[in-house]
């Protein structure tokens, strides 16, 4: 029989512990910043109805991007790909028991089919902000200021990254000013505004002119590439969207986090369901320049589930991948993920193996990270063991230190030793 292979599905990964305890720590450093804002935690089903994806996230991701199949109940679902739609979903069911506005985040695993790349995988986990309930840009305000606080979690500066924001409604008045298009019209002229920085000038240019704008009308639309949302605003004043972007920038303006953000029209987001406010953070390192995460105002998704239905929405995602190469990329990594001690605890026949128990009992009754020694080893085997195990101290024992009411406890970074009296053990680490 031919045997099985060790590799993972492609586009997925393996967690060792070492893996993990980094996933840990800066999911850990996620959930504080968010809980510290008022946001709650919530999470949905892995499974859902594949027309939930189809009528707001695209028909090329429902149809190209997700692993869907029929159910034994002849159901079309799909493997979630995203979670916006399911929060609205979720949101709409139960609207009328909720207290509006509702701020809340999920870091849930999401499966994507796509061709795999750097930042790119088929498995991740994605790291999801809402505000619901909200109609004004302060709630876009909110959830751009989480995503600053976030990376300034980390140790990250404004040399490091930048938010570039941008507004759908403004984005399509100035199309219809400069083309005389519908909106269904500037729709299409986003896509290909989307994916301009990831396809030749050469394509881009007969992209826009296979919908019809002449050549005079794609200079005007490269020349708002470079201007300031000032300068942007001013050629449709009348637009509701720019009247958001001018209030937006001006509150960031005077909380002094305009240092980390700029306006480009450019930024439009490929998904459907976007009306406002839109926005993506980029790395500005030269090896990893590129769009991690984004996010934007989606006033009309919750009305997909209730008719009449009228809560406006702002969220944003983040995948763990792009955040890891991030931290990589700028060194935020602390060197010892959490910082806290480690201890394992030694063993020598002289002594009852119930001392060892109590004494590892008590040190995590106390919160400290604890490991009594399993089986029967030489010294030196578990000195080895605590070290590759990643410990930090480790108890000594034996039956000299017992009788004399005492723990030996070494620092396995600086191998400094002292002897700690047992009832004052909690207070040596």
């Amino acid at each position: 029989m031919e045997k099985l292979s060790t590799q993972p599905y492609k586009g997925t990964r393996d967690f060792y512990p070492a893996d993990m305890q980094l996933r840990n720590w800066f999911f850990g450093v996620v959930r504080r910043v968010l809980e510290t804002a008022a946001f709650e935690e919530y999470n949905g089903p892995m499974l859902e109805s594949l027309d939930l994806y189809a009528a707001k996230s695209g028909e090329e991701l429902a149809d190209k991007q997700t692993y869907n199949f029929t159910d034994r109940g002849n159901r079309h679902v799909a493997i979630r790909p995203e979670m916006t739609p399911t929060v609205a979903r979720m949101v709409a069911a139960k609207m009328n028991d909720l207290t509006f506005p509702l701020k809340w985040f999920s870091i849930p695993n999401m499966y994507r089919y796509e061709a795999t790349q750097r930042g790119r995988l088929r498995e991740f986990w994605q790291l999801n902000v809402d505000i619901f309930g909200c109609d004004t840009y302060e709630a876009d305000l909110d959830c751009i200021i989480a995503a600053i606080n976030i990376l300034r979690a980390f140790g990250a500066d404004e040399t490091m990254f930048t938010v570039r924001i941008n507004n759908r409604r403004f984005f399509n008045d100035v199309i219809a000013a400069i083309t005389g298009k519908t909106e269904d019209d500037a729709k299409a002229v986003s896509k290909v505004v989307d994916r301009r920085n990831k396809v030749p000038r050469d394509v881009y240019e007969k992209d826009l002119t296979a919908l019809g704008l002449t050549a005079e009308q794609i200079a005007k639309l490269d020349s708002l590439y470079g201007m300031s949302v000032r300068e942007a605003a001013a050629l449709c004043p009348a637009s509701a969207g720019a009247g958001e972007l001018l209030a937006l920038f001006e509150m960031l303006e005077k909380l002094g986090l305009d240092r980390y953000c700029v306006f480009d029209f450019g930024i439009v987001r490929g998904l459907d369901y976007y009306t406002g406010t839109v926005f993506e953070v980029f790395d500005n390192a030269p090896e990893n320049n590129r769009a991690m995460f984004g996010g934007g105002r989606y006033d009309n998704l919750v009305g997909l589930f209730v008719k009449n239905a009228k809560i406006s929405g702002v969220g944003f995602g983040m995948g763990d991948v792009t955040l890891e190469n991030f931290l990589i990329t700028h060194d935020l990594i602390l060197s010892s993920v959490g910082g806290a001690a480690k201890v394992l605890v030694t063993r020598f026949d002289d002594v009852p193996y119930e001392e060892y128990l109590k004494l590892t009992e008590t040190l995590r009754a106390a919160g400290i990270v604890s490991s009594l020694y399993l089986g029967s080893k030489k010294f030196g085997k578990q000195l080895d063991y605590a070290v590759k195990t990643n410990c930090t101290h480790i108890c000594v024992m034996g039956g000299d230190e017992l009788a004399r009411g005492v723990v030996r406890v070494k620092n396995l970074a600086t191998r400094e030793e002292r002897d700690v009296p047992k009832e004052e053990i909690t207070k040596a680490f």
